[in-house]
């Protein structure tokens, strides 16, 4: 099956997790004791199987018949239905959770590998589990016990799906204006019990009748008895609202007062029901005899935001798989096109028409696509290793390094690919020319779909905010310096091998010793808000930055081994360092004049 697959390149996966990550080392730990490369394999055909016999031939179905509104419901083509059943069957959606809750203890970077081939497969439909895992890792770390049986559980089985309520008509990302209020009512077995009134907007997968249940995590404003609360965000905690209620034997009881007002009709990403949903109108469903969203409280007051980090955080990485996914597939399809496609003669003696690929300009975009996508996924499976190995640390200090590590690897890893995995999606249109600009070819598609990217889950001027204002300078800059420190070493062993690999680590131990001086230099120079005026520019020189650390890395670990598959490998990682890593050292000296050009910008003038 893996062969010819337009999904992913299973060759590039086997090289990624075992060849350089070297993830069969994890099960040397005793959570992972009981797996090794045969089970690990194992459950990443399941997930192409899955992936390729029943997510993606609804792919192109599920945009052109996008979710209607029917009688207050979402409704979807039954395709989806069927997709998510065979992925709840196969016990997929609790892969990498614990034994105790009925999980396969898998490492996270298994697990989100064979998530990639569902994404690359119909991202709208896979949609469903991914948000579904996020919200009850969250569940997981933050609920209690009670809370854990009755809505994890059922979740991990597929029957019950989640979602993330955050964003309000007036609120948009400014989450320090949320306006849904939690009003107390008593205390419950499932935690505080309160009522919620409020709209939420743009909650992917808010409503839909694939499952028994929606577990909605919903951020509101606990009011006090006089209706006060405190204000921005110090003021928001986090509650649980189902759909339906859950009786005390974990059967479904009445039906929350949740409605569904209506679905946002998108460019792209049209499997996943996008909704503005009304909590406490009272007026078709009152639990309890009254008005108002039954709600419970995850954990301590006021602490809302604090608890759906832990999801936003798992999400963004997330979305950054996503991208490369759209990305990945995208490039595939192209290459396939340019090695099927006559057109032209690459040399004026044939009479022959030549096959696309043959032509310098087709051989540029692929090598394009090619640097961008495969350094993308290689720093979203950086990033769950990274996790997994926090998961089996039993150095506090190590972890707390591993922990901020991944904390500025974050942003990075949900933006980078978001915009340079659509950038490669590009590419494929322009590959397949005039055909590609059709419904009948599916790169347009990936395109439409991968735009939401840059978007959701915070913009790419949001992540840049959060780079260079937040992580480079947690902890007196520890974080930077933990990155810093993990690239040299690389650098290190790079030039150790001498040749391309040692022009490679030369040239990102230059750029990152520009940067770290950069960014030193703009937060010493006390001009904060034109300091962040700058953040777009900063984070694509760091992301660069990271993504050539990134094929440093893989070339080392293809150093010396001969074929076409690393000649491949050597030839994108060639054009990354030659091509775009000179595109953002060009906008290092800008950076570091602090330029005021778009912060002087009168609003007046546009």
């Amino acid at each position: 099956m893996s062969g010819d697959s337009l999904l992913l390149s299973r060759r590039d996966l086997e090289f990624m997790l075992y060849e350089w990550l070297d993830i069969e080392q994890l099960t040397r730990a005793e959570r992972f004791a009981d797996h090794n490369r045969e089970t690990f394999d194992a459950v990443l055909e399941t997930f192409e199987r899955i992936a390729s016999d029943l997510f993606e031939p609804h792919y192109q179905k599920s945009d052109r018949e996008e979710p209607q509104f029917v009688d207050g419901k979402a409704v979807v083509i039954p395709e989806v239905h069927a997709a998510l059943k065979a992925v709840a069957e196969s016990g997929l959606i609790a892969a990498a959770q614990d034994d105790d809750l009925g999980g396969m203890q898998l490492p996270q970077t298994v697990e989100k590998a064979g998530i990639a081939y569902l994404q690359t497969a119909n991202i709208g439909t896979a949609a469903y589990p991914f948000l579904s895992i996020g919200n009850a890792n969250l569940l997981i770390a933050h609920g209690n016990e009670k809370q854990i049986d009755t809505f994890v559980r059922p979740t991990l089985k597929g029957r019950y799906f989640g979602t993330m309520c955050l964003s309000e008509p007036q609120a948009g990302s400014s989450l320090a204006d949320v306006a849904t209020r939690a009003e107390y009512e008593c205390d419950s077995s499932l935690g505080p019990q309160y009522r919620l009134s409020g709209s939420k907007m743009w909650i992917s997968a808010g409503d839909h009748e694939l499952s028994e249940n929606i577990v909605h995590l919903v951020l509101a404003r606990a009011v006090d008895e006089r209706g006060e609360s405190i204000s921005g965000v110090k003021g928001l905690s986090l509650f649980i609202v189902p759909k339906y209620l859950v009786n005390e034997d974990g059967s479904r009881g009445e039906r929350n007062d949740v409605t569904l007002a209506g679905l946002n009709h998108k460019m792209g990403y049209r499997g996943t029901t996008n909704c503005l949903l009304n909590f406490g109108e009272g007026s078709e469903y009152q639990p309890g005899g009254r008005g108002g969203a039954v709600a419970y409280r995850i954990g301590e007051l006021n602490r809302g935001m604090a608890y759906m980090f832990h999801m936003m955080n798992e999400a963004r990485i997330g979305v950054g798989l996503g991208a490369t996914a759209l990305g990945y597939t995208g490039y595939l399809h192209a290459l396939d096109y340019a090695k099927n496609r006559p057109q032209g003669r690459v040399s004026k003696s044939t009479v022959k028409q030549d096959p696309i690929i043959g032509h310098a300009d087709v051989k540029r975009m692929l090598l394009a696509q090619k640097s961008y996508v495969e350094g993308a996924l290689g720093l979203n499976l950086y990033c769950t290793r990274l996790i997994d190995e926090m998961a089996i640390s039993n150095d506090a200090q190590e972890k707390q390094r591993k922990h901020l590590l991944l904390e500025i690897l974050t942003p990075i890893s949900k933006s980078w690919p978001s915009q340079w995995c659509l950038a490669a999606n590009d590419l494929a249109i322009q590959v397949h020319g005039g055909y590609g600009y059709t419904r009948e070819f599916k790169v347009e598609q990936f395109y439409r779909d991968n735009r939401l990217n840059p978007i959701h889950e915070g913009t790419h001027g949001i992540q840049a905010l959060d780079l260079l204002g937040r992580k480079v300078t947690m902890r007196d800059g520890e974080a930077l310096n933990i990155f810093a420190a993990r690239v040299k070493k690389t650098c290190s062993a790079g030039h150790d091998l001498g040749g391309e690999v040692a022009e490679h680590a030369a040239e990102i131990a230059s750029l990152l010793d520009e940067v770290v001086t950069t960014t030193r230099q703009l937060h010493d120079s006390g001009a904060s808000e034109a300091v962040l005026a700058n953040a777009w520019p900063y984070l694509e020189v760091f992301g660069h930055l990271a993504i050539g650390w990134i094929w440093l890395e893989q070339l080392i670990a293809a150093h010396n081994k001969q074929g076409d598959f690393y000649e491949g490998k050597r030839a994108a990682a060639r054009y990354f360092r030659r091509w775009e890593l000179p595109r953002v050292r060009a906008l290092l000296p800008r950076i570091g004049e602090i330029d005021r050009t778009v912060l002087d910008t009168q609003a007046e003038w546009l």
